[in-house]
C-alpha cells in the first residue's frame, strides 16, 4: 500500500454555485485584505519581522514567534488562486515575498524571523530550545506553501527552499539535542513532509516522518497536552491540545499511507473512533475547553498535568464556554481527507464536510474581514464571568493563526473535491466543479458536475471529454444523512447499495455520459447522547451537511435565545435569502417563546414555574453565517418545549 505515490492525478475547479461563490470571495477580497493586515506594521508587525530579518529594515522582532507560520499559510492562499492567473501585481509580491524568504533562510535550511533578527542585533540565540516558538510548526507551513508553488506555477525555486528546510529537519538525527523530542507542537512538518514526497518520489522524507514521529516517545515527562505522555503505538484516546492532536494524527495518517505499516493504522483508527464518538461537536468543532487538567492527571495531586484549548472528557462538551478553535476544525478536516484516501470509507467524508460547512467556514464573516478565534454553539451575553476570547467576530486577532488558515483551507477546498480510489476516481464533496481526472499512461477522462449543493442535492456529472480508453470507476460519497438515495445513468436507474459510505460505477466511459445522483435533504432534529448533559431535552437542526441555528436576529425585541423552544413536530420549510451580499439556504417554521418569570442573578433555584408559550414566525440560518448581522446571542441546540402532561402547553 502508498496511497500517497498514486501517479494518478485529479484536478478540480470550482465553476459556480456555493463554493465558486465562496472562493472567488476569498480570491477577491479575503487574501487581499489579510495582506493588507499582514503589511501592516503598526498592527500586526507580521511581514515587518521578514523584512527586519533580511536588513531591509531596523528594529525588533515584535509579537507571537508563529507569525512566521502565519505568512507562510496565507502566502500558500495567494499562490493557490493567483500562481496561475494573469494577476500580474500578485505574481510579482508573490516572487518577492519568496525572494525575501530565500534570503532569511540559513544555508543549513534553518528559518526562523526572531532568530535571525536576534543575530542581526547581536544577541545570542540557539536554535530550537524553547518548544512554545513554534520553529518546527513554522517550517512545515513553510514546505506545504513550498509544494503549493511547485504544483501550481511548475517552478522550483520556492520548493528548493522546502527542501533545505526538510534538510535541517533530517540534520536534526545526526546530532539530537536534549530539546528536540519537545518541539513537535501543532506539528505542520509531518503533513509537509508527506505532500513533500508526494511532488518529489523522495522516499527520504517519508523514512524522515517516521523518524519524527518515533522521536516523541523519547520525550521525558510528557504530557497529555502535546500527546507525549505515553508512546504512540498506545494511542487509544483523543487528549490535549486540539491542533497539536489533530495535526499528529492527520500526519501519523500519512504515514501509514505511506508505508502501510498496521501499527499506524491502529492508532488512527482507535483515536478516531474515541473523537467521533464522544468527543466532537455536532458543528465538526472540537477541543471544547480553554484551561484544563488532563483526565489522566487528577488522580496525584502533585502530578496534575494542565491542559489547554484541549480534548476533555468523554462527552464533556459545553455550549456557552465551548472552545473549538477554527485551527482545530481544520486540523480534523485534513485528518478526515487523508483518513478517507488512507481507507476508502466515506465516513470520513461525511467528517470532513460537517466540518468546512460548519465550524470551519464559521471562523471567517460572509465580507472576509472578521474571524473567529473560537466557535462556541451558543452566545449568551451578560454572563457572569469573562471568557477567553470574545463570541463575537473581531477585525483582527492578538493570536492570529486562524484566519490565514481558513483562507488556505477556503482556497485549497477544490483540491479536495475528489480523490484516487483505487484505479479510479472518488467524489467527496459535492457542488459545481470541473474535475479532470488522469491516469499515469494519459488515459483518462473530464466530468463536469452540476448542483445547487449543498441547498439542494440533485447532483449531474456529465462526462465531458474522455483520453485513451476510458475504463475506470466513479465512486460516490453517499453521506450518511441522505436517507432514500437514488442513482442513474444515461437516465436508467442503477441498482445499487452503498458500501463503506460509496456506490462505485465501472464502466467504459463514454462523452456525454451522465450520472445523476439525488440526495433527499430532509430537515432533522438531531439529540445527543444522554451523557451530554448540556443538551438533555435539546434538539440540533439539519438539513443535508448544514447546522442551523437560531440568533436574536430572528426573534421578538427583548427574547432572550434561553427563552426559545422548539416542538418536534412543527414543520421547517427551506428557502432561499440574502444575509450580507451572500445568499444562503434557510429554514422556517415556528418556534414558542416562554413567558415565564425571568430569573434573578441572586437566584439559582425555585419551584418550578408553568410557563406559558407563545407561538412565533422564526428564522434559523446556517451556523456558518451567524454573526453576521446584529451582534445578538445564538444557539444551536433548542430546548423541547414541555408537553401538556408535564403541566405546560
Amino acid at each position: 500500500m502508498n496511497t500517497l505515490k498514486n501517479t494518478a492525478k485529479v484536478r478540480s475547479a470550482w465553476t459556480g454555485g456555493f463554493w465558486k461563490n465562496r472562493w472567488d470571495a476569498c480570491r477577491d477580497h479575503m487574501i487581499p485584505h489579510m495582506w493588507e493586515i499582514l503589511d501592516d506594521k503598526e498592527l500586526s508587525h507580521c511581514w515587518e519581522n521578514f523584512l527586519i530579518a533580511d536588513g531591509q529594515a531596523e528594529g525588533e522582532h515584535v509579537d507571537p514567534p508563529f507569525w512566521d507560520g502565519d505568512l507562510f499559510k496565507w502566502l500558500q492562499a495567494a499562490i493557490r488562486v493567483y500562481g496561475d492567473s494573469d494577476q500580474q501585481e500578485w505574481l510579482d509580491r508573490i516572487d518577492a515575498i519568496i525572494d525575501t524568504i530565500t534570503r532569511i533562510q540559513r544555508d543549513d535550511g534553518y528559518l526562523f524571523t526572531y532568530s535571525a533578527i536576534q543575530h542581526r542585533n547581536n544577541a545570542d540565540y540557539e536554535d530550537l530550545q524553547e518548544a512554545n516558538n513554534f520553529e518546527m510548526y513554522n517550517l512545515g507551513h513553510l514546505i506545504s506553501a513550498a509544494v503549493v508553488h511547485h504544483q501550481v506555477t511548475g517552478k522550483t525555486n520556492f520548493l528548493d527552499v522546502g527542501i533545505k528546510a526538510a534538510a535541517f529537519l533530517a540534520s536534526l538525527f545526526d546530532e539530537t539535542r536534549g530539546a528536540v523530542p519537545r518541539t513537535a507542537v501543532c506539528p505542520s512538518h509531518y503533513m509537509g513532509l508527506a505532500e513533500l514526497y508526494q511532488v518529489t518520489g523522495d522516499e527520504q522524507y517519508i523514512e524522515l516522518l517516521e523518524k519524527l514521529i518515533a522521536l516523541r516517545d523519547r520525550v521525558e515527562d510528557g504530557t497529555d497536552d502535546n500527546q507525549d505522555r505515553i508512546p504512540l503505538g498506545e494511542h487509544r484516546e483523543i487528549l490535549g491540545h486540539g491542533v497539536r492532536a489533530t495535526y499528529l494524527y492527520a500526519g501519523v495518517t500519512d504515514l501509514y499511507r505511506a508505508t502501510g505499516d498496521s501499527k499506524y493504522a491502529e492508532v488512527v483508527q482507535a483515536v478516531w473512533n474515541d473523537l467521533v464518538s464522544k468527543k466532537i461537536y455536532i458543528t465538526g468543532g472540537c477541543a471544547p475547553l480553554y484551561d484544563g487538567v488532563s483526565p489522566y492527571g487528577s488522580w496525584e495531586h502533585d502530578k496534575i498535568q494542565r491542559t489547554h484549548q484541549s480534548f476533555g472528557r468523554a462527552y464533556e462538551l459545553p455550549n456557552t464556554a465551548g472552545y473549538n478553535e477554527t485551527c482545530a476544525s481544520i486540523g480534523n478536516y485534513l485528518w478526515n481527507y487523508r483518513m478517507a484516501s488512507a481507507f476508502g470509507d466515506g465516513v470520513y467524508g461525511d467528517y470532513m464536510e460537517r466540518a468546512i460547512y460548519n465550524s470551519i467556514l464559521s471562523g471567517i464573516d460572509l465580507a472576509g474581514e472578521k474571524y473567529f478565534y473560537t466557535n462556541a454553539l451558543r452566545c449568551v451575553h451578560d454572563l457572569p464571568y469573562d471568557l477567553k476570547w470574545g463570541r463575537h467576530r473581531e477585525a483582527y486577532l492578538t493570536c492570529f493563526c486562524c484566519p490565514p488558515n481558513v483562507v488556505r483551507t477556503l482556497a485549497e477546498t477544490q483540491d479536495r473535491l475528489a480523490i484516487t480510489h483505487g484505479d479510479g476516481i472518488a467524489y467527496l464533496m459535492y457542488g459545481d466543479a470541473r474535475t479532470t481526472f488522469e491516469r499515469e499512461d494519459g488515459t483518462g477522462a473530464t466530468l463536469r458536475m452540476r448542483s445547487d449543493y449543498p441547498w439542494d442535492g440533485e447532483i449531474s456529472i456529465v462526462v465531458e471529454e474522455r483520453a485513451g480508453t476510458a475504463a475506470f470507476p466513479v465512486t460516490l460519497r453517499i453521506p450518511a444523512w441522505a436517507d432514500g438515495w437514488c442513482l442513474s445513468v444515461n437516465g436508467q436507474a442503477v441498482d445499487a447499495t452503498a458500501d463503506n459510505g460509496f456506490v462505485e460505477l465501472q464502466r467504459d466511459w463514454q462523452a456525454g455520459d451522465r450520472i445523476e445522483l439525488s440526495l433527499p435533504m430532509a430537515v432533522t432534529l438531531n439529540e445527543s447522547h444522554p451523557m451530554v448533559e448540556e443538551t438533555r431535552n435539546h434538539v440540533a437542526v439539519t438539513r443535508g451537511p448544514i447546522v442551523y441555528c437560531l440568533e436574536t436576529a430572528d426573534l421578538p425585541a427583548g427574547t432572550a435565545i434561553s427563552d426559545a423552544y422548539i416542538d418536534p413536530d412543527t414543520p421547517f420549510t427551506f428557502a432561499k435569502t440574502d444575509i450580507g451580499g451572500t445568499g444562503l439556504g434557510v429554514l422556517r417554521g415556528q418556534l414558542h417563546v416562554s413567558r415565564a418569570p425571568a430569573w434573578t442573578a441572586d437566584t439559582l433555584y425555585r419551584s418550578r414555574a408553568l410557563p406559558e408559550f407563545e407561538s412565533i414566525p422564526a428564522t434559523l440560518v446556517p451556523y456558518f453565517a451567524w454573526d453576521n448581522r446584529d451582534q445578538g446571542e445564538m444557539t444551536v441546540w433548542l430546548p423541547l418545549q414541555p408537553t401538556d402532561s408535564q403541566g405546560a402547553s
